[in-house]
């Protein structure tokens, strides 16, 4: 990318400094490395972090935080009344058991969740979302669509498959 034609959404804003300016100066102190990977990843992490506060803006009217609003959506996407065990679960979100322990210990005091046990393993648990819990979650699942929608209004529908087939490279 030239310094001509800089990208859209490079000048800074909210969430910090020039980007281009960043660029120049570490190119000044050090012209023996190319400090393009540092632009290309805070661009990414500004993007995060501009998505992430947009999210939780939408969820946290509702007392939710992400990790709980991951254990809802997963719960959710599954289907009314179906249940995942906690290893199953913790699976889906790619996440450890022991970090799903606690997740499901605050949802399950607040009543949207219930633990239940296996009747195909009698020392095995399922989760499920209680009624009062898939009513949250379902409504939410509508604003939350509509503010990632909002979140990506810059991009066409094009620029958002694009993105996602460029994101998705990086592994």
């Amino acid at each position: 990318m030239s310094q001509e034609n800089p990208a859209p959404g490079r000048e800074g804003g909210p969430l910090g400094a020039n980007m281009d300016g960043i660029l120049d100066q570490w190119r000044r102190v050090r012209p023996d490395i190319d400090p393009t990977p540092m632009a290309v990843c805070g661009d990414v992490w500004r993007a995060a972090e501009v998505l992430r506060q947009g999210v939780l803006a939408n969820i946290s009217d509702h007392g939710l935080d992400f990790p709980a609003f991951d254990v809802l959506m997963t719960l959710r996407r599954q289907g009314r009344g179906a249940a995942l065990s906690p290893t199953a679960l913790a699976r889906e979100m790619m996440l450890s058991t022991s970090a799903m322990t606690n997740r499901l210990d605050r949802l399950e005091r607040r009543g949207l969740i219930r633990r239940l046990s296996d009747p195909e393993d009698r020392r095995g648990l399922k989760v499920e979302l209680t009624e009062g819990g898939f009513a949250l979650i379902d409504g939410l699942v509508a604003s939350h669509v509509a503010t990632e929608d909002r979140l990506l209004t810059a991009l066409s529908p094009d620029e958002r498959a694009t993105l996602r087939a460029l994101l998705s490279r990086i592994t």
